[in-house]
């Protein structure tokens, strides 16, 4: 995968965790796990950002499967609580997992 194609498919994802992260921040009476995560995640971008520029494929690579794994934490934290949720902070949440899967994918 081309270094300007990682950076694209990253940004989409990148966006999809801020989106994710901005409904979290309005939302009331979230499971903290799901809270944890997202910020966690929100967290991880800007040194996920640097290792993408770093050009550094190994550390790209694993910085990628750790976000994607706080993804699916948060993808099964929200269906745990889904009838509590809100909709759309629940398909942010799902995109931002597919994102980070599909871009994990990817680059295996």
């Amino acid at each position: 995968m081309e270094q300007s194609e990682i950076q694209q498919r990253f940004t989409q994802a990148e966006n999809a965790i801020h989106h994710a992260a901005e409904f979290c921040s309005k939302a009331d009476d979230l499971p903290m796990d799901l809270k944890d995560c997202i910020q966690q995640m929100d967290q991880k971008t800007s040194q996920a950002r640097q290792m993408i520029q770093s050009q550094d494929e190994d550390q790209i690579r694993q910085c990628v499967e750790d976000l994607e794994q706080l993804g699916d934490r948060a993808k099964d934290a929200c269906e745990q609580a889904s009838n509590r949720l809100d909709e759309d902070l629940k398909n942010a949440v799902m995109q931002a997992h597919r994102e980070l899967s599909d871009l994990k994918h990817q680059l295996h």
